[in-house]
């Protein structure tokens, strides 16, 4: 961890090329940004005024500036190169990697995997996904000091080492404060800076009390921010985790259901943490899986678990509002799992100015969507339809606890993967991405249908695709929507420079500019498949909602995903997220505790280190001509 006196030092690169060397003792010695392309002008994106039909918030205290648009840029060749490229303009400072110390005084990284659980518990965690910014000031002040919060959704044990106590320590959340300085952003010392782990105390709210426990945050993939401030992290594979060596023990309908067994995944935590012991602690999965809010500019705050969304593998926690209501629609992001969305009963802010928390009190709906175009939205509520204490359900935490099995009942729609969730600021529509499939289950509503083979699951969908909708009127009528599909990932149409598989982040610029980042899963990244050759390593691709056009802005390095993507206010610097570089892939082979450089040595650069997740901030090359304060 730097303070606001310590920072990298850059030399100039090749042309076309931009190269950052030095980050202090603490950081990392050489970080490496490939560039191609032209820039075209100087402004990046902004967060702009909100759309009448749904209103994404700017953050607490800022008032959403006007939208400047997206720099025209040309798109970044796909390539496998080891490196983060960005189009010739722009550069990217890595902030944040696993490993650094949260607080100054902190424990050091260290390259040989020796830390302890104890150290990693006062460092970064790994497997950045989840990442959204908080400014500290306003105006000008807030545009370029703020806090990052990033989630951590799992680990590599051969990069790791340590254990499961160490894995469970590198996982939940982080929070640092980033400044950016002549040009260059920074990691800072900070009274704010901390890390949530799965250790962590925890607080329960909403219809369901305590679970399997009152600790820990674990398994943190999608995110998002209320009007009032605070982050959503969304608990995802939080089964992996849990396993036994009880023989007695014997898998019941809820553990096939939400993916539990005793081996947990091969992720022995139980050995260590009899809380993740399936046969000591029966309810203990139920702690986990949920919407975890917290407030990042409170350093005392206990994460509360907002029961009322549901307990599933949640990819996304996409905040928006209705008719004044707090909306926030999340997926659950396995291959034939659902699309649910979460309305408040009331306003939010007369909720709130009554002391009544708007994600505590509402409803959580799952969605039916037919080939023709037409969707629905069914309550997960006690005692409708077949969600009845005669059918087995015996009240309505019973019903969100099992919230999977309550979809069923209502029979919602299995999708094709559906991962991360995005709300247009222009006109209010809802974008879904649609990773992959490998087929399944049927959907509800009839015969396969020209576009709804990829939306449910009838059969493989391997490269993913993105779905749009618009919601009906608040007119007193059964909540309904009309869907679309927006973009194929592998479609011929698409130029080189927009080649893309398996979507897996959404996220807009208010400008009315879709940004998707992918998540092209090992065995197939840099494979054969045309497709995968087309798209390279997973990258960022900026998006057009009213031409479909595509155009790649960022690639990730060898053996990683891009996952969480944010600004600033002012829209000039994107924040990305970089997440497990170096893991296995189907050209370069996979790492192992021998060689964990075997695939990346990102983002320092040297031979056999560690690759490490990280959070990379792009930004336009500052014009030495202009003159800011510091």
């Amino acid at each position: 961890m730097r303070d606001d006196k310590t920072g990298p030092t850059r030399a100039a690169g090749a042309a076309g090329t931009a190269v950052t060397t030095g980050e202090g003792a603490a950081g990392l010695s050489r970080r490496r940004v490939v560039a191609g392309g032209v820039l075209a002008t100087a402004g990046f994106l902004s967060l702009g005024t909100p759309g009448a039909a749904a209103r994404p918030s700017p953050p607490a205290g800022r008032s959403a500036a006007a939208p400047r648009g997206l720099s025209s840029f040309t798109a970044v060749a796909a390539g496998e190169a080891d490196a983060t490229a960005v189009p010739a303009g722009y550069t990217a400072d890595v902030l944040a990697p696993w490993g650094q110390p949260v607080r100054a005084a902190g424990p050091r990284w260290r390259a040989d995997g020796s830390g302890t659980a104890a150290e990693q518990a006062r460092q970064v965690g790994s497997h950045h996904h989840g990442v959204r910014y908080f400014p500290l000031g306003d105006g000008a002040a807030g545009d370029r000091h703020g806090l990052l919060v990033i989630g951590h959704e799992a680990t590599d044990a051969e990069l790791l080492g340590g254990g499961a106590a160490k894995a469970a320590a590198a996982q939940g959340l982080t929070v640092v404060a980033v400044r950016e300085s002549g040009g260059v952003w920074r990691a800072v010392d900070s009274a704010y800076n901390r890390r949530i782990t799965a250790d962590s105390p925890v607080r329960f709210s909403g219809p369901v009390r305590a679970g399997g426990g009152s600790r820990g945050v674990l398994a943190c993939s999608g995110q998002g921010t209320t009007p009032w401030g605070t982050y959503l992290a969304a608990e995802e594979n939080f089964n992996a985790v849990f396993g036994t060596d009880d023989p007695g023990w014997r898998r019941g309908e809820k553990h096939v259901r939400y993916g539990l067994s005793a081996d947990g995944f091969g992720h022995p935590w139980h050995r260590a943490d009899p809380r993740f012991d399936l046969g000591a602690h029966e309810a203990g999965p139920d702690g986990f899986g949920w919407i975890v809010e917290l407030d990042p500019r409170d350093p005392s705050a206990v994460p509360v678990k907002r029961t009322a969304l549901g307990r599933f593998m949640h990819g996304s926690a996409t905040v928006t509002e209705a008719a004044g209501r707090l909306v926030v629609y999340s997926t659950d992001s396995e291959d034939g799992e659902y699309l649910y969305k979460y309305v408040s009963a009331d306003g939010w802010r007369r909720m709130r100015d009554q002391g009544r928390s708007p994600l505590d009190h509402g409803t959580l709906y799952a969605a039916r969507i037919s080939p023709d175009g037409a969707g629905g939205w069914l309550p997960l509520r006690h005692g409708h339809g077949p969600l009845t204490r005669d059918n087995g359900w015996r009240d309505q935490a019973d019903v969100l606890v099992r919230a999977r099995m309550a979809a069923d009942a209502l029979g919602a729609t299995p999708l094709a993967r559906p991962e991360g969730v995005a709300v247009s600021p222009r006109d209010g529509e809802v974008y879904l991405a649609l990773a992959n499939s490998a087929g399944g289950a049927p959907c509800s509503g009839g015969p396969e249908q020209g576009a709804a083979a990829g939306v449910c699951v009838r059969g493989a969908d391997r490269y993913g695709r993105v779905i749009r909708w618009r919601e009906a009127a608040d007119d007193g009528t059964p909540p309904s929507f009309r869907w679309e599909e927006f973009l194929v990932a592998g479609d011929p149409d698409l130029s080189s420079d927009g080649a893309f598989a398996a979507p897996k982040g959404l996220w807009f610029g208010a400008d009315g500019t879709l940004w998707i980042s992918t998540g092209i899963s090992g065995h197939d990244l840099n494979g054969t498949a045309a497709v995968y050759r087309a798209a390279g390593n997973n990258a960022l691709l900026a998006a057009d909602p009213t031409t479909g056009k595509v155009r790649r802005f960022l690639t990730a390095p060898r053996g990683a995903e891009v996952t969480g993507v944010t600004a600033t206010p002012d829209g000039r610097t994107l924040f990305v997220n970089i997440q497990h570089p170096g893991e296995r892939t189907a050209r370069w082979g996979a790492p192992d505790s021998a060689d964990p450089g075997a695939v990346s040595t990102w983002p320092s650069g040297r031979p056999g280190d560690r690759p490490r997740s990280a959070t990379v901030a792009v930004h336009p090359v500052r014009d030495p001509r202009r003159r800011e304060s510091s």
